[in-house]
């Protein structure tokens, strides 16, 4: 049974049947022709016959080994690799299809390659996961051809393998050392022109070409006749907190993302700069209610327990209750704390529903609303009109663009910051936003 299970005619061996089938018809016009026909079925059937000893004679002709990452990265490409190993001493044509996990919707996976006699391949191929949670893959199913072509044999390797989808965790290794860089033009990432200094003294140095000349020590450089400046440090140990809106207007998707997705990944990547440049970062999510929390600290442990926050973070995409994010941000968090609040306000109707909860807020801690620009208008307004529907489409799409502009407005007429960005610039647009803040020492 086993046997049978294992066993599949290629379609080289009906190419060859049809050939013959073919023959058989000409033998009827061409009599003399009825006894050859008969000599290449029996040729075919022992080539057959022959297929199934050299592909069935050895037990284990074939291995194969998918290897996967830990776990994959939410919205990036993540490298999956086969290892095949062929036992045969002869090359095997080899006919992969790997039964990838039902999130991704492949139906139509294979991977067709040549393995020389005794000889080891590595195969990879890539997958985008677009949510959250686990991922299971069925079996890796390998058919295998001798040169003969005519039969395959099927091996199946590693079943009900599950791997887990985390925030993208690549964008966080990334970005790993962007706290420790000067070079803020590196990954896209402009220039912050510095205003003023925190107020924590570091030490006084030589004057080096770049430095600040409002910080001349002039009673050093007196002493030391040299040029002597004052060095500054940025304050350290200051709380930020990420506030994941994941409520009804975060369900809106790009890309495959939704906008919940990006702002996780966003602040798993921002959350690891921030405990780079020392200060102490921790974040929430809300909707209903305020929910996966994680109280700001610069412990060791600190990544792993925010990665696993958003991991875990689910919503069933309600109406977010700002009056609850406000109460709770009161009674939580009584230091002056920065707060990149992750939201997405479409029209001004539905900022001015919510700012009284921002201006409370804002009142206490520095307060900054990170929400998105809706880039699939963008290929409406720049598309030529030609009906007057058309023209309809493109002043809406037009109000809706300026509607965010004077939500950024409306939000700066009482003190608190914003940044509009698109989904795939948002991780680059908050670690800008916070570098900036950081710079001018303005929490």
């Amino acid at each position: 049974m086993k046997f049978i299970k294992s066993l599949y005619l290629n379609n080289f061996f009906f190419y060859v049947l049809i050939g013959i089938i073919g023959l058989f018809v000409c033998a009827f016009i061409f009599p003399n022709m009825y006894n050859a026909v008969w000599l290449v079925v029996l040729a075919l059937g022992t080539f057959l016959v022959l297929d199934l000893l050299i592909l069935y004679i050895a037990k284990t002709g074939l291995e194969a080994e998918r290897i996967t990452p830990e776990k994959l990265s939410n919205g990036d490409l993540n490298p999956i690799k086969i290892n095949l190993k062929n036992h045969y001493n002869f090359p095997v044509s080899v006919k992969i299809i790997d039964e990838i996990p039902f999130q991704f919707q492949v139906r139509d996976f294979k991977i067709i390659k040549t393995i020389k006699a005794a000889t080891q391949k590595e195969i990879g191929y890539d997958l985008r996961p677009t949510e959250r949670g686990e991922y299971h893959f069925g079996a890796l199913n390998v058919y295998v051809s001798s040169p003969l072509r005519l039969i395959s044999r099927r091996f199946t390797f590693d079943k009900d393998q599950m791997v887990p989808t985390y925030p993208s965790y690549i964008q966080l290794r990334k970005y790993d050392l962007i706290a420790f860089s000067n070079n803020l033009f590196q990954y896209g990432i402009k220039k912050i022109r510095r205003i003023g200094h925190t107020m924590e003294f570091e030490q006084i140095k030589e004057y080096v070409q770049g430095d600040d000349l409002r910080t001349l020590n002039w009673k050093a450089t007196a002493k030391r006749n040299s040029l002597m400046v004052n060095q500054f440090q940025d304050e350290k140990s200051q709380s930020v907190y990420m506030a994941i809106d994941k409520g009804r207007v975060m369900q809106m998707p790009f890309d495959g993302l939704s906008l919940l997705d990006y702002a996780i990944n966003s602040s798993l990547v921002l959350s690891n700069v921030i405990l780079k440049k020392q200060d102490k970062a921790g974040l929430f999510a809300f909707s209903k209610k305020v929910e996966n929390r994680v109280f700001a600290e610069r412990r060791g442990s600190q990544m792993q327990k925010i990665l696993e926050t958003l991991y875990n973070i689910k919503t069933d995409f309600f109406e977010s209750d700002y009056s609850r994010l406000y109460v709770d941000i009161k009674k939580n968090i009584n230091q002056r704390s920065l707060i990149i609040l992750y939201t997405n306000f479409e029209t001004m109707d539905g900022l001015n529903r919510q700012l009284p909860y921002l201006k409370g807020i804002a009142k206490s801690h520095l307060l900054v609303v990170v929400f998105f620009q809706n880039t699939e208008l963008n290929s409406i307004i720049n598309k030529k009109t030609t009906t007057i529907q058309e023209v309809y489409d493109k002043v809406i799409a037009e109000k809706f663009m300026f509607e965010k502009r004077l939500i950024v407005n409306e939000l700066k007429k009482y003190g608190i910051h914003s940044v509009l960005t698109q989904p795939e610039n948002l991780t680059l647009d908050a670690i800008n936003k916070y570098l900036e803040i950081k710079s001018r020492g303005i929490l």
